[in-house]
Order: structure tokens, then C-alpha cells, then sequence
């Protein structure tokens, strides 16, 4: 994954960037979609993992930006913590992939995966309670980051780890390893 062009990586990123603008308008026709599914995180995390932690932490503060932009979704309110989260979603799954060698690619992944996830909602939890909303509780934070986004979770851990598979084994993008692990 680390010997694209970086032409490659950019137009890759973009499209990531643009995914964070349509892929959350589906699932905002569900009240409270965007909450419980985080349709935004994972082209974020896919672009970290896919292009490189530089491209993936721009398309984490991109993909908001340009979403509630264009769509108003997330809210003005809301749309500062959100490019934090997102961005350190980018960043980490990015650099954990930068780092990690197991010579498995599926265990990379996920590896990659969860630390940015778990990264993702930490700094978010952290940046809430001390810049963006002051009073946010740790139970508040609990739930929101982990009990009502349990769906969004599962999708993530499910659908990134297997695109980015299929990618590979589709040699639309390089393998991690040459023998293909």
C-alpha cells in the first residue's frame, strides 16, 4: 500500500474526501443515522490506511468541512470536534499502517483499525471536555462514542479491513506484502 504514485494517492484521497459528503446523506434519512452508523469514518479511515497518514488527516478535516459545506451536516456546532475526530481517525490508521508489520495484511489492518478507532474517540472525548463542550460528561462520552455508535463500530471493523482486501486481491491497489499475505 505504500508504492502508489502520488498523483494516485491524491485522486484516492479526493474521492475519500467526496465519500464524506454522499455517504452520509444516506444515512441521514435514518433519525440520528449519522450518530449511530459514522458514515463519514470510514472513507476517513479508509484514506489513512489506503493513501498514507498525511492524505488520510487531510480528508479527516476535509470530509466534514466540505460536508457540512455543502450539506449542513454535521451542524456549524458540532463540526469542530467532528474534524478533530476525524482527522486523528486519518493520522493514526495512517501511521499504524507506516508501523505495523506483522506480515499478515488482515492483522495490519485491523491492528491499524482499532487503534485509530479507539485514537479517534479518545482525543474526540478530550477535545469535547476541555474546548468544545465543557460540561460533557465521561457516561455522556461512554454512550456516545461507544453504546449508540456500537452499529457504526461493527460496520467498521466488518467493511474496511474487507474492502481493502478485496482491493488488494483485485490488484487495483499494491499488496503489503510481495508473496500477498
Amino acid at each position: 500500500m505504500n508504492t502508489m504514485s502520488p498523483v494516485k494517492r491524491s485522486v484516492l484521497a479526493a474521492m475519500c474526501a467526496a465519500l464524506c459528503v454522499v455517504l452520509p446523506m444516506a444515512f441521514h434519512a435514518v433519525p440520528d443515522g449519522g450518530s449511530i452508523f459514522l458514515p463519514m469514518h470510514i472513507p476517513v479511515l479508509i484514506c489513512g490506511m489506503l493513501c498514507g497518514w498525511p492524505y488520510g488527516f487531510i480528508c479527516g478535516l476535509l470530509g466534514p468541512a466540505l460536508s457540512s459545506l455543502l450539506t449542513g451536516m454535521p451542524p456549524a456546532a458540532y463540526l469542530p470536534a467532528m474534524m478533530v475526530e476525524c482527522a486523528v481517525y486519518g493520522l493514526v490508521s495512517g501511521l499504524m499502517l507506516l508501523f505495523v508489520h506483522t506480515r499478515n495484511t488482515r492483522a495490519d489492518l485491523y491492528i491499524a483499525l482499532i487503534t485509530a478507532m479507539l485514537a479517534g474517540r479518545v482525543v474526540s472525548g478530550i477535545a469535547k471536555a476541555l474546548i468544545f463542550n465543557p460540561g460533557i460528561t465521561f457516561t455522556y462520552w461512554i454512550t456516545a462514542s461507544f453504546v449508540t455508535a456500537l452499529p457504526g463500530i461493527v460496520i467498521q471493523l466488518i467493511l474496511v479491513p474487507q474492502l481493502l482486501s478485496l482491493l488488494i486481491k483485485a490488484k487495483q491497489i499494491p499488496a503489503r506484502y510481495p508473496a500477498g499475505v
